[in-house]
C-alpha cells in the first residue's frame, strides 16, 4: 500500500521499527491518510503505538463564505502544530474552497461529504430531503479526484436508531450536523441510511484512491446528561462492525468518538470502542466533561483529551473556544490546536523518552531563567515572548517574585543541578 521507503521516514520521524509500523497497519491498529494524489514527505501515522495526533476543523460556513480566512486558519493550525486538517465547509463554492485547502495543505486533508452533498441539492433542488446516492456518490468521487485523504461517513445512524429516538428522548438530541442531515433523510424516505446501504460501493472508491475511512459517531452525546446512552452504544456496534468491512476490503479506517461524556465515563468509552471495533484507531471529539464551558470548551476538551489518551485515544479534534458559540476566528484555531497539544504531550511525555527530555531541558532552562531557550521549547513561543517583553525589566527575573525570586535563592543555597 505504502512504499518502504515512505514507511521508513514515517517510522523515523515516530522513533519506532519500520517492522513495528507495518505490523500495526496491517493489524488495523494504525492509519496513514494520504490519497494516491497526494505527495506528503512524512504524513502522521494514527494509532495504538504512536504519538497522539490533532486533527483542525476549518471550512466556510453559510454565514461566513470568505476563503482567505480559512487559509489563514490552515496555516495558523500548521504553524501551531496540528497533523491533519478538515475541510467542513457548507457555504460558498465548496469545490473551490477545498481544492484551495488541498493545495496548499502540508498536512492530509479529510472532509465529511454530506455535507457539500447536502448543500449541492440544496441549492439545485431547493431541499436537501431531496438528495439521492447518486448525488452522494458523486461527490465522493469528485472529492476523491481532488486528493482528499480521508473521509468522514456517517454511516451507523440506521433506521432503528431514528424510530428509537421518537420515545427515547435525549436532552442533547442529536449535534452531529451529518447525524442530523440523515437522520432527516431516513425520516423523510423511510429508507435506510444510504451509507450503509451502498457502504460496499463507497469502500471500493475508498480502496482505488488509497482514501482512509473515519466512522463518524451520529449518535455521540452532546450533552453530558445523554453519556453513554443507549442510543450511543447501538451505533458503536454498529460501527464495529463496518469497521471489519473496511479490513475484509483492504480500506483503512478508524472510529470516531464521544462527545459530551461524564468525567468518570471518559476511560471506558475509550476501553469499549478498542473491544467493540477490533483495535481500529479512535478519534475523538473532545470529550467535553463539562456542559458548562462555553468560552472556555477548549480547556474542557483538553481535560477530556488527556484522559481519554491515557486510555487509549489515539487521535484528538481540536475544540476551540468558540465551540458552540460562534464561527472560529483565526486566534481561536490557535489556541485550540495549542490546548489539543498540551493534552497530547502530557501523555505523550509519560510514554517516549524524547518528550519527556524536551520537558526536562524546558525545566533547566528555567531554573538558569534562560528565556530564550525557554521561548524555544514553549508550545506557542510567540505568546511566551510577547508576555516576556515589557520594559524595565531586569532579564535575570519576572515580575512575579522579582527580587524574591524563588530560582535565584535556590542557586545561592547551591540547591539547583
Amino acid at each position: 500500500m505504502f512504499k518502504k521507503s515512505h514507511l521508513t521516514k514515517i517510522a523515523k520521524s515516530e522513533r519506532v521499527d519500520r517492522s513495528f509500523l507495518e505490523r500495526q497497519l496491517a493489524a488495523g491498529r494504525a492509519v496513514i491518510c494520504l490519497n494516491t494524489g497526494r505527495d506528503i514527505a512524512t504524513p502522521p501515522v494514527i494509532g495504538e503505538g504512536f504519538k497522539i495526533k490533532m486533527n483542525t476543523n476549518i471550512g466556510t460556513s453559510t454565514a461566513h463564505t470568505e476563503i482567505k480566512d480559512e487559509l489563514k486558519k490552515l496555516e495558523v493550525a500548521q504553524e501551531a502544530g496540528t497533523h491533519t486538517v478538515m475541510d467542513l465547509s457548507v457555504g460558498g463554492n465548496i469545490p473551490s474552497v477545498r481544492r484551495k485547502i488541498i493545495a496548499q495543505a502540508a498536512v492530509p486533508v479529510g472532509t465529511v461529504p454530506i455535507y457539500e452533498t447536502a448543500h449541492m441539492v440544496q441549492k439545485k433542488k431547493g431541499d436537501f430531503e431531496k438528495m439521492t446516492f447518486d448525488d452522494l456518490f458523486a461527490v465522493l468521487e469528485q472529492q476523491a479526484k481532488d486528493g482528499v485523504d480521508f473521509f468522514t461517513l456517517h454511516a451507523g445512524i440506521l433506521q432503528k436508531s431514528v424510530d428509537l429516538m421518537k420515545t427515547y428522548k435525549r436532552t442533547g438530541g442529536v449535534v452531529s450536523r451529518g447525524g442530523a442531515l440523515l437522520a432527516r433523510w431516513m425520516q423523510y424516505h423511510g429508507k435506510e441510511n444510504p451509507l450503509f446501504t451502498h457502504f460496499d460501493r463507497i469502500l471500493d472508491l475508498a480502496k482505488q484512491y488509497r482514501i482512509t475511512i473515519s466512522l463518524g459517531d451520529a449518535l455521540r452525546p452532546g450533552a453530558v446528561a445523554d453519556s453513554t446512552d443507549q442510543l450511543q452504544l447501538a451505533e458503536l456496534h454498529v460501527l464495529g462492525d463496518l469497521v471489519h468491512r473496511c479490513r475484509t476490503k483492504g480500506v483503512q479506517v478508524m472510529v470516531e468518538g464521544p462527545g459530551h461524556i461524564r468525567l468518570d465515563e471518559i476511560a471506558l468509552n475509550m476501553r469499549m470502542e478498542k473491544k467493540i471495533c477490533h483495535g481500529a484507531p479512535f478519534y475523538i471529539l473532545g470529550p467535553l466533561p463539562t456542559d458548562l464551558a462555553a468560552g472556555y470548551d477548549h480547556i474542557a476538551s483538553a481535560i477530556g483529551g488527556a484522559i481519554a489518551a491515557m486510555a487509549g485515544a489515539d487521535f484528538l479534534c481540536v475544540v476551540t473556544p468558540a465551540e458552540h458559540l460562534r464561527h472560529p476566528s483565526v486566534e481561536d484555531i490557535r489556541d485550540g490546536v495549542i490546548a489539543s497539544r498540551i493534552a497530547a504531550h502530557s501523555v505523550d511525555l509519560l510514554r517516549f523518552p524524547d518528550e519527556w527530555e524536551h520537558d526536562h531541558q524546558m525545566s533547566l532552562a528555567r531554573a538558569r531563567r534562560n528565556w530564550e531557550k525557554m521561548f524555544g521549547y514553549a508550545m506557542n513561543e510567540k505568546k511566551a515572548r510577547k508576555y516576556r517583553k515589557k520594559k524595565n525589566v531586569p532579564m535575570d527575573i519576572c515580575t512575579m517574585c522579582g527580587e524574591f525570586c524563588s530560582l535565584k535563592i535556590s542557586e545561592k543555597c547551591d540547591l539547583l543541578k
